[in-house]
């Protein structure tokens, strides 16, 4: 079916309701301008996600053609640099389609141009190139770094294409190229792991970071990148705090100019809660776009929520009641708290969103924010929560979004005596229907499990333990998936920053950028992991500590 103007204006009016997404995204970051390739990667892959996912747009060639690239200043990426006969913006064009069809020779692309007179009209040529021409413009006209992008937007587009049904004329290559030797995929060793994930952790942090932004207008001294880069530093060294931080990452930074510490705050006191969460989403989302591109990545369906706390505050708390809430344990602690729903399972763990807890929010407003964010990131099938969220509003509303749930349930005087029945009858496991009263005479239905701990140091009924599902006991196994997020939590409260403000959103943003940090890390460990054994195995093979250093030598600090 022929592309027409209104199913385009409808593919450009959805990706501008899209919430977490920017289209062109030298608009939306100081990082990036008219000239980055990086950027027009970004907005080549945001509208190909779109644009194929209607039914009229099944055409690879009139995407090339329709794909709107004009505001784009190639001339940045030009190496005659003087006026000649072919612009580059029909020429980038003609190569994504030589790319797009996998042919080797450019005598293939001309035969086939030769063929087709019209596509060569709607690519913007006057006439079909010569292998001569074609040749130079490939070779010696586009700069290395161009062609990279050109094969990177192709391979882009197919995976976009061929998950959305339509038919590409080759497979894409769902591996990322190799930039080193080839090494042995059985048991690669330390130098190769390093070498790979060098490479990948430059390019995931090229399409990471410019999704954070300051909004510091024009004009400014000190580049936006070197406050993500103080912040990364931040994240280097346990807690560390901003003043320190900043003093040595004068002598560690290879910048000419780097932020003070009280500048670097009061830029990220400016930031609303939200703007934090939009930004951190946002990154996340462009996370996904380069692991979604793996076939192990799309074993993805079940998450884990849950609330961590800081270390107990012990200052004044007046006028910051609200924030600096009680601790989760039965305590006379305060602490701040967050939220997050984590990737858990076979999928790589990364931190889909993040969120403040306030004093009075409901644990039922809390999951479905975040089910919200995680859902349009993802496809979710299971969720997982500790035992806080046993609400029978939280599982209702749950439910009724289609999916199913394991939660443990605090034991009540009904389910301490039967425990203490299945103790007496040496019975390890039982299963029962309840209803769990919503009021108005409504009743949310699901089953208890009780299963017995192995060696419990209990000699008691407090040897089981009961999990409330909608599914059945078959999705009992998969909660032992949920200890991935407390020890995820560790990692990322080792990324922290330090202080002793009691700004809010000076403390949600740390919290925010260290989870980011911690996915950075189990993303480029996934990617490295497929690149060079062809799988994915859980334990990570690149350490944390690794992946930071390579961040930083890749932000500018090495």
């Amino acid at each position: 079916m022929a592309v027409t103007c209104e199913s385009q204006r409808t593919v450009f009016r959805r990706i501008a309701q899209q919430p977490y997404v920017e289209w062109p995204t030298y608009d939306s970051t100081p990082l990036y301008d008219r000239t980055s390739l990086p950027g027009l990667e970004s907005d080549i892959r945001v509208v190909s996600e779109v644009w194929f996912s209607y039914q009229e747009h099944d055409s690879l060639e009139q995407y090339v053609c329709e794909l709107p690239i004009a505001y784009f200043r190639f001339e940045a990426h030009d190496c005659y640099g003087s006026s000649t006969r072919y612009q580059m913006d029909p020429l980038f064009r003609v190569f994504l389609l030589k790319e797009l069809h996998g042919w080797e020779y450019e005598t293939d692309l001309m035969e086939y141009l030769e063929c087709h007179p019209t596509l060569c009209e709607q690519l913007g040529l006057e006439r079909v190139l010569d292998q001569s021409t074609l040749w130079r413009s490939w070779h010696k006209r586009f700069t290395a770094e161009l062609r990279s992008t050109v094969e990177t937007a192709a391979r882009t587009i197919l995976i976009k294409a061929q998950n959305a049904g339509v038919t590409v004329p080759r497979d894409p290559d769902r591996h990322r190229p190799s930039h080193g030797d080839e090494a042995d995929e059985s048991d690669p060793d330390d130098h190769a792991v390093l070498d790979e994930a060098a490479t990948i952790t430059e390019h995931v942090s090229r399409v990471v970071f410019p999704a954070f932004s300051l909004d510091r207008g024009e004009g400014c001294e000190i580049h936006e990148t070197a406050y993500w880069d103080l912040q990364t530093y931040l994240g280097l060294r346990e807690r560390l705090a901003a003043n320190e931080g900043a003093r040595s990452f004068v002598y560690e930074s290879t910048r000419d100019r780097t932020p003070l510490g009280h500048a670097h705050r009061d830029h990220i006191r400016d930031l609303s809660i939200e703007q934090i969460r939009e930004m951190h989403r946002q990154a996340i989302r462009h996370l996904i776009d380069e692991v979604a591109v793996t076939e192990e990545f799309f074993r993805a369906g079940i998450v884990a929520i849950d609330i961590t706390e800081g270390d107990p505050f012990t200052g004044d708390r007046t006028d910051h009641e609200d924030e600096i809430i009680g601790t989760k344990e039965q305590s006379d602690e305060y602490a701040y708290q967050w939220a997050t729903v984590q990737l858990v399972g076979n999928a790589a763990p990364l931190v889909l969103d993040v969120r403040s807890v306030r004093k009075g929010e409901s644990r039922k407003e809390i999951v479905e924010d975040l089910l919200d964010s995680a859902k349009d990131l993802v496809h979710v099938d299971n969720v997982l929560m500790d035992r806080e969220f046993d609400s029978q509003h939280v599982l209702e509303m749950i439910s009724q979004r289609g999916l199913s749930y394991v939660v443990p349930k605090r034991m009540q005087t009904s389910e301490k005596a039967q425990a203490k029945r299945l103790l007496q009858r040496g019975q390890d496991r039982y299963e029962t229907d309840r209803k769990l009263h919503l009021g108005k005479n409504e009743w949310h239905e699901t089953t208890l499990i009780y299963r017995r701990k192995e060696n419990s140091e209990h000699d008691d009924h407090q040897q089981y333990s009961v999990f409330m599902t909608n599914r059945g006991s078959g999705h009992l196994t998969e909660y032992g998936y949920r200890w991935e997020i407390e020890s995820g939590y560790r990692s990322i409260k080792r990324f922290m920053a330090a202080t002793t403000s009691k700004h809010f959103g000076l403390r949600f943003f740390y919290f925010a950028f260290a989870c980011l940090l911690y996915s950075i890390w189990r993303a480029v460990d996934l990617l490295v992991q497929v690149e060079l054994t062809g799988e994915y195995e859980h334990s990570p093979i690149v350490t944390a500590g690794n992946t930071l250093t390579l961040l930083k030598n890749e932000t500018g600090i090495g």
